[in-house]
C-alpha cells in the first residue's frame, strides 16, 4: 500500500511540473497602479528558443477558456528574461463604460517589450485572473488557478484555499512577484490550490526594478548572447497592419525581403506598415546599432 501511494505521488509530481530547465516559464508578474501590468518570461535552457507557437493568455474572473490570447514571435536567448508590459499610452473610453488610464513612463521604460495598448489584451489583468504561458496550445506554465475566481486576489490565507473569502492579505493584486531561484520549470497542470508565495517572492507595489533579468538555479552556457532576444508583433498579421519589432539593443535599420530575396522595404525605426505589401511570407533583417544582425520570418495574410 505504501509503495502504491509513493508511486501515485510520484506520478502526480511528474504531471504537475515540467522537466527542470527544459522550457520557458513565467519568472515575474507585475500588477501595478492602473494598467501597469507585465509578465516576464525566462529561458532556462542552453539554447536560443524560437517564440513562434508560444502565447500568453488571460483566463479572466474564473473562466475555463482564455479571455484573451497574445501570440509571441521572435527569439529569446539562453539565460535571458524578457519582460512584456501593457503598452497603452493614452487614456481611452472602454466599451462606453469607463476611462482606462495609460501606463506611466517609469513602468513603460522598465519593460523590454510592450504589447499593443489597444483593449483588450491579456495584459489588462488584475489580481483575480489566471495567466498561462502556452506552447502550440499546451500549457507550459500557470500563474494562478484556471477556472477559479479567488475574489479580489489570491492571498496568504490557507484556510480559504488562498482565496480572499476569509479576508486574507492580497498577494496577486497591487504587487510584484518574482519566481524563486530554485524554481526550474513551469506548472503544466492546473493546481488544486494556488499558493502564490510557494514559488514566488513578493517585492511590493509598483516595483519594476527587476524586470528584464532573472536569477535561476538552472545553469545556462550561452548567456553572453542575451542581446539577440527580440519580439515581433503581430506576426502573422493582416495586410495594412503596422508590425512592431522590439529588441534589447537599439535598431539601426529594418530590411524586408520577399520570397525571391528582393529587398522591398527599409525603415530606420522599429516598425513598418504592411499596407503596400502583398500577402505572403517575408524575411525581416534587423540591423542593430551594435553590429549584430537578426533575421525572422514574417507572414502577411
Amino acid at each position: 500500500m505504501k509503495k502504491n501511494l509513493l508511486l501515485l505521488l510520484s506520478i502526480i509530481s511528474i504531471n504537475l511540473f515540467a522537466q527542470d530547465c527544459d522550457d520557458l516559464f513565467i519568472s515575474e508578474y507585475v500588477e501595478g497602479p492602473g494598467n501597469n501590468n507585465a509578465i516576464e518570461i525566462y529561458n532556462p535552457t542552453n539554447d536560443e528558443v524560437n517564440l513562434d507557437g508560444y502565447t500568453i493568455n488571460r483566463y479572466g474572473n474564473g473562466s475555463q477558456t482564455p479571455s484573451e490570447t497574445w501570440p509571441l514571435s521572435g527569439y529569446i536567448s539562453s539565460g535571458d528574461a524578457i519582460s512584456i508590459g501593457n503598452g497603452q499610452l493614452d487614456s481611452v473610453y472602454v466599451n462606453n463604460t469607463y476611462w482606462s488610464l495609460p501606463v506611466d513612463p517609469i513602468f513603460y521604460s522598465a519593460c523590454d517589450y510592450h504589447c499593443s495598448g489597444v483593449y483588450p489584451t491579456p495584459f489588462y489583468f488584475n489580481g483575480d485572473d489566471a495567466i498561462t504561458l502556452e506552447k502550440e496550445g499546451n500549457i507550459i506554465d500557470i500563474f494562478g488557478k484556471v477556472g477559479e475566481d479567488p475574489g479580489s486576489a489570491w492571498t496568504n490565507d490557507a484556510t480559504a484555499g488562498y482565496t480572499d473569502a476569509n479576508g486574507g492579505s492580497w498577494i496577486t493584486r497591487y504587487n510584484t512577484l518574482i519566481r524563486k531561484s530554485n524554481v526550474k520549470s513551469g506548472v503544466i497542470m492546473n493546481p488544486f490550490v494556488f499558493n502564490p508565495t510557494a514559488e514566488y517572492d513578493t517585492i511590493g507595489y509598483a516595483n519594476y526594478t527587476n524586470l528584464g533579468s532573472h536569477n535561476c538555479d538552472c545553469i545556462t552556457t550561452n548567456i553572453e548572447n542575451k542581446s539577440s532576444s527580440y519580439l515581433i508583433y503581430p506576426n502573422p498579421t493582416t495586410k495594412g497592419k503596422t508590425i512592431y519589432i522590439n529588441t534589447k539593443n537599439p535598431i539601426k535599420t529594418l530590411e524586408l525581403y520577399n520570397s525571391l530575396g528582393k529587398k522591398v522595404l527599409e525603415e530606420k525605426n522599429n516598425n513598418f506598415n504592411s499596407s503596400k505589401l502583398n500577402s505572403g511570407t517575408y524575411i525581416v533583417k534587423i540591423n542593430l546599432m551594435n553590429g549584430n544582425i537578426l533575421e525572422n520570418k514574417i507572414v502577411i495574410e
